[in-house]
């Protein structure tokens, strides 16, 4: 499924949350910050883009494949890396090539 998505799927979903399964009962909400393509077509035939999201500053999430959670989408399996920290929180990216 990750390979049909695109940029203008994630578009309108900016400033909506995304719920990160980190056990049986353990979730974490992340919210959707950035939706950013390149203009570079990738492997999938679509215009590479990358997601920012939003998490709180602990725990705080390592580098991996994470199923995350949203209304809309269903469960996807997306990889992030932590790439920030700021005063409001932790920031993940999501590439899609």
């Amino acid at each position: 499924m990750l390979d049909k998505l695109t940029k203008e799927s994630f578009e309108p979903l900016k400033g909506s949350v995304f719920t990160v399964r980190l056990g049986e009962e353990t979730t974490l909400p992340l919210e959707l910050i950035v939706v950013a393509g390149n203009g570079l077509k990738g492997t999938a035939s679509r215009e590479q883009f990358s997601l920012h999201f939003r998490g709180h500053a602990t725990p705080a999430l390592v580098q991996r494949t994470y199923r995350l959670e949203h209304a809309q989408f269903g469960a996807l399996e997306i990889f992030l890396v932590p790439i920030r920290r700021d005063a409001d929180g932790m920031i993940y990216e999501a590439v899609f090539t």
